[in-house]
């Protein structure tokens, strides 16, 4: 298992903008949740082990930010030829075995990933009411086999001080995870 780190795209960054459609065909748009107090975009996929360590407290991570008014949205970007099981298919099965509150969307063209320089899974970005990059990096400091429980203990303090109207947290460490499988001479010159 490689592990990768995140990219730590440049906060303030204006979200990238995106029209994906969710495993059932659900058409969503950045626009969609113009209207939130904060917008979470997670790049996760059904295999990644980084991914599978960290999606129950995620979830729950999700449904109680939601409740506050964040606005939280998951994309899978891999290349689902090579990876078929991080298709539909699979991602209906993670989005009910683990009952995700938020839309999961396919980016089978993966421009969406290289906007916003998603580079491995999970790869997390949070963003204030008016959509600039407010926090970017790891979920928590718990990875496979290192014995940290799961807690979401960065990105939850991130979206707390966010929330409040706080400065965005001044140490913001890179997510690490799976590379994102790009499809065959797709990889962009960041990753």
């Amino acid at each position: 298992m490689a592990a990768k780190e995140s990219t730590m795209l440049s906060l303030g960054t204006v979200a990238p903008n995106f029209a994906l459609h969710d495993f059932n065909g659900q058409l969503y748009q950045l626009s969609d949740f113009s209207h939130a107090k904060g917008l979470l975009v997670a790049f996760i996929c059904y295999h990644c082990p980084f991914v599978q360590h960290i999606r129950r407290e995620f979830a729950e991570f999700a449904r109680d930010y939601q409740a506050k008014g964040l606005a939280v949205v998951a994309i899978a970007s891999n290349d689902i030829e090579t990876y078929p099981q991080d298709g539909p298919a699979g991602m209906q099965v993670e989005a009910a075995q683990f009952n995700y509150s938020f839309p999961y969307l396919l980016d089978d063209t993966q421009a969406v990933a290289k906007a916003y320089q998603a580079a491995c899974t999970p790869d997390l970005y949070l963003f204030n009411g008016a959509q600039r990059l407010f926090y970017r990096g790891q979920f928590d400091a718990s990875r496979p086999r290192n014995n940290i429980p799961v807690s979401g203990s960065d990105l939850r303090a991130a979206t707390d001080a966010l929330l409040a109207g706080l400065p965005a947290p001044a140490n913001q460490r890179p997510s690490i995870g799976c590379s994102i499988k790009w499809k065959l001479g797709n990889a962009p010159t960041y990753a």
